[in-house]
């Protein structure tokens, strides 16, 4: 048959935002300390004590980190895999024995079954080794196609996959269209139903390991018929069927040897067998199988910032300056009391969120994205720290390091490595947006009638009844609580005294729900546009958030005499540095630019200040923003290389 002609979707903002709650898990069937944080409930019970995985976990967990270990050591050549772009087949190929591949599945289908907690560990081994290594196994399981199947696939699509995932076949990922990229609602791409199949059609962008991927998890639209409810929905589809052109592989600043590219799909047929889930689930079944996905990306940042802080100490004992080591001047000290503090207060993160995922006794979707945000945006900042303590040798590659008799520490790279966390997997300003909106979600549930302009005026007096009742509750427990009295959390009181901090978390949890509560009752509907301040509410949870992991962590250690003392210095330090960016994010929730912000904007996309921009030339090349993606037969040559 022939594909009828595919028109881009026509979708306003309000649809749009429509389709991205359509695609939200609508209910909290299980306790999250962040969503209570929000609520100004600071509910420590939910994450202290510490949870702990099973002995048998951890068992199994380290027997294979010290073979992963081996490998990386002897195996994996860091430097050759940035000097040629691309992972050697007998590195890909070493991982498959291992069973690196399948780290998360289950051992029934020949995975390892290892833990989130130990999967992490193990992301972060490897990616320290080559954050291309850690790129290639978090795309293939943490969103690749193992596991949608895990959570969404029958056991047929289980028993069919889930073996050839855990050791032969690599998987990619596939929603982002050259278009399309936070707008899901956009989606270009189409799966017509025809018979037992679905025929696809389209360009999908940005393919993490899609140019030696096997098996990809495709997100298409299904047009709605009879019969079809349609909607946005997951394919499982083999990358060696006809119709299925990688025409590029992409090449980026960073993270070089990862292989990604462009995807056409041309008349590709799909068996209806291979569609995940129902018609219409696909972008919940992205957003769910993210929850815990993106705790991938933190691992590599919690991975970059102990490798940061080796570098710095070793080189600051080294290096002198005027008389003594560069690390007892104030200036550089400072660089690295942060790293170090950082690198503790993420990895606190990292483990409490993927040990609360492990149990499954919590709902931590905003505890997942929190710590991909913080991760990716603390990651950065340490590896520009490492850069400037370096000097000049911190921007200088590391080949030419070696070329002129140093040591070959590639700084510079992990810089450009590093940058791409606070994009992917959702940027840093969708992620603002994505938590803020879970966490604004009690005050929708029970009010968003109020300021919906669609709604009746008898809905809205339902909603106005429903919301007196829960904010006349809720308001009075703003006003007080533990984070007052000076005996509270007194088990967190050692020789370093971390109880002060958590007081602290208390007390700034509630001020955060009342400036939230402040600031909807004072725009309401206006309130979705308010992205800097809901960014900024956002980064004081976040910062909460740590600040209550770094200490529970912290309590943790000591208790089972693992570097107890220092662990409570790290996490003094750290909440010391937090509170001063909290307080600093709170003057700036009403001390701001903002407006002015929007009229300088207005001012440039209308050419007032196009003035400014004159006495330079432009290098960059001719063509158009956006490439051409109309349906149809690629006219590129195949650059797919399946890693036999």
């Amino acid at each position: 048959m022939s594909a009828p002609p595919v028109k881009k979707p026509v979708v306003t903002e309000r649809e749009a935002r429509q389709v991205a709650e359509a695609a939200r898990e609508q209910h909290w069937r299980k306790p999250s300390f962040a969503r209570e944080l929000f609520l100004g409930r600071f509910r420590l019970d939910l994450i202290h004590p510490h949870p702990l995985p099973t002995d048998e976990a951890v068992r199994r967990g380290e027997q294979f980190l010290t073979k992963l270990r081996d490998f990386c050591e002897t195996k994996v050549d860091g430097a050759r895999i940035e000097r040629e772009a691309r992972i050697p087949d007998e590195v890909v190929n070493g991982l498959k024995e291992l069973g690196a591949l399948g780290m998360k599945i289950e051992p029934k289908y020949g995975g390892l079954g290892l833990t989130q907690v130990y999967y992490n560990k193990a992301l972060a081994l490897a990616g320290s080794a080559s954050p291309a290594i850690g790129v290639l196994l978090s795309a293939h399981q943490s969103i690749g196609v193992p596991q949608p199947l895990k959570l969404f696939g029958t056991p047929e699509q289980k028993e069919a996959f889930l073996p050839r995932c855990a050791r032969t076949d690599i998987s990619a990922f596939l929603l982002t269209e050259p278009d399309v990229g936070s707008d899901p609602a956009r989606l270009a791409t189409t799966a017509v139903p025809d018979g037992d199949d679905y025929v696809l059609d389209g360009v999908k962008l940005w393919t993490t390991n899609g140019v030696v991927a096997d098996l990809l998890v495709v997100m298409a639209r299904v047009p709605k018929s009879e019969g079809h409810p349609g909607g946005i929905t997951a394919f499982v589809v083999e990358t060696a069927s006809p119709g299925v052109t990688v025409e590029s592989r992409n090449a980026f600043m960073g993270l070089r040897g990862i292989e990604n590219g462009v995807t056409r799909f041309h008349q590709v047929r799909v068996p209806a067998a291979h569609r995940i889930g129902p018609e219409g689930a696909g972008l919940k079944i992205a957003l769910t199988t993210l929850n815990t996905g993106r705790l991938s990306l933190p691992a590599s940042c919690v991975a970059a910032g102990k490798w940061c802080l080796k570098i710095a100490r070793e080189w600051s004992e080294a290096r002198e300056q005027w008389g003594k080591p560069i690390a007892h001047h104030e200036a550089v000290g400072a660089k690295i009391s942060f790293i170090a503090a950082t690198t503790f207060a993420l990895e606190a993160v990292l483990d409490l969120s993927s040990q609360m995922a492990d149990e499954d006794r919590n709902d931590i979707r905003i505890e997942g994205a929190l710590a991909k945000l913080f991760a990716s945006e603390m990651g950065w900042r340490m590896a520009d720290e490492l850069v400037q303590i370096r000097g000049g040798r911190g921007f200088e590659t590391a080949d030419s390091l070696a070329a002129r008799g140093e040591k070959a520490v590639p700084a510079e790279q992990l810089l450009r490595d590093l940058r791409i966390n606070r994009i992917f997997e959702g940027s840093t300003e969708i992620m603002h947006l994505l938590i803020a909106r879970e966490a604004v979600d009690a005050h929708l549930s029970v009010a968003g009638d109020l300021i919906d302009p669609d709604k009746s005026l008898q809905d809205k007096a339902r909603a106005g009844a429903n919301a007196g009742v829960f904010y006349a509750r809720w308001l009075p427990k703003l006003v007080a609580g533990p984070g007052q009295l000076p005996s509270s959390y007194a088990e967190f009181k050692h020789e370093v005294d971390l109880s002060p901090h958590l007081r602290y978390v208390e007390r700034h949890a509630r001020k955060l729900a009342r400036s939230t509560f402040y600031a909807m009752s004072r725009w309401q509907g206006r309130m979705e546009t308010k992205q800097g301040f809901l960014g900024r509410i956002v980064d004081i949870g976040a910062e909460l958030f740590a600040m209550s992991a770094a200490c529970v962590r912290a309590e943790l250690l000591r208790s089972r005499g693992e570097h107890g003392r220092e662990a409570y210095q790290l996490a003094d330090v750290f909440c010391r540095q937090s509170r001063i960016r909290v307080e600093e994010l709170f003057t700036r929730l009403w001390s701001n630019t903002d407006d002015l912000d929007r009229k300088v904007v207005k001012g440039v996309l209308t050419g007032t200040y196009e003035w400014l921009e004159q006495g330079i030339v432009d290098p960059s090349g001719e063509g158009p923003w956006i490439a051409d993606t109309t349906p149809g037969p690629s006219t590129r040559e195949n650059v797919h290389r399946p890693i036999g």
